[in-house]
């Protein structure tokens, strides 16, 4: 099946990420959202970041008006049934997802493939809350989407090698890159990234270090880019920790305990760059650590 009408569900972060290389790469992409203001924040951030690359010679001018024109968006979910590719990158709760899908099932063509960008939760056991099994992926694309090149490719139990073979064909169309993973909590990126962020706030927690001096520590010390606290900040710590729970409650390992001042962050609202506040105080004109 030729792959051409792109569904996106959830304008955040990701999602307005997904919608702009989708466009960029010369699909017509339908955005969704339950929010009007969320749906309106999206296209002018993507208009933006568009117009970033114009400026720095990554995309012309043309194109950019061109991808911006392929970018419609709905509040109403079932509007995204004559999608041939549905990705949903809505909040990283199982039960939304699976609230998700039910109401979008009776809509769909049957061809449609179905896909989550989550980062951690089971595809098995997502996709056989729906009428399709073997046409369901993960799909797992990093932050910020327009910069990262990697695609994490996750097969359920039933997925069919048609499916994946169509979406590893749509990664390359994107300029990306295809890591295929298998269906384990938090795949692979995860599975090795959160663990060292959990422990670098265990790290904080303990007393070893500062916030300044770990995340110094780790760029100076490992050539990282970011540290892992101001990281995790720019991730969202709510994200963090429902990571670390996947991890812990999918494996019954200790190691992957989430560290409790990662809990407490999250019960404080204080979730990173997002809410303001994280590791990091970003209201001031730099960002200012909070411990």
């Amino acid at each position: 099946m030729a792959i051409e009408k792109i569904g996106v569900i959830g304008a955040g972060q990701m999602g307005n990420g997904i919608a702009h290389v989708f466009a960029l790469a010369g699909y017509d992409v339908l955005l969704n959202d339950i929010s009007r203001d969320a749906l309106d924040k999206a296209v002018s951030l993507i208009d933006r970041n568009m117009e970033r690359q114009v400026s720095r010679d990554k995309i012309t001018a043309d194109e950019k008006n061109a991808a911006m024109a392929r970018i419609t968006t709905t509040l109403n979910l079932t509007d995204l049934g004559q999608s041939d590719l549905v990705i949903e990158a809505a909040t990283e709760r199982e039960t939304v997802k699976q609230a998700i899908f039910e109401d979008l099932l009776p809509h769909l063509k049957p061809e449609t493939i179905l896909t989550s960008n989550t980062s951690s939760i089971s595809i098995t056991r997502l996709a056989s809350r729906t009428d399709r099994p073997e046409k369901f992926m993960g799909f797992h694309f990093m932050n910020p989407v327009p910069v990262m090149q990697l695609v994490e490719l996750i097969r359920g139990i039933a997925t069919d090698q048609a499916t994946y073979t169509a979406l590893h064909d749509v990664v390359e169309k994107l300029g990306k890159t295809a890591a295929s993973a298998e269906d384990f909590p938090a795949f692979i990126v995860n599975r090795i990234l959160m663990p060292m962020i959990n422990e670098a706030v265990y790290t904080l927690y303990e007393g070893v270090g500062s916030v300044k001096s770990i995340d110094e520590s780790l760029k100076l010390g490992a050539n990282h880019p970011m540290g892992p606290l101001e990281l995790a900040d720019f991730i969202g710590l709510d994200t963090c920790l429902a990571i670390m729970n996947v991890l812990h409650d999918g494996l019954a390992d200790t190691k992957y305990r989430p560290c409790p001042l990662l809990t407490k962050y999250v019960e404080a609202g204080w979730l990173g760059r997002k809410t303001g506040r994280g590791f990091y105080d970003y209201r001031g004109e730099t960002p200012v650590p909070t411990r």
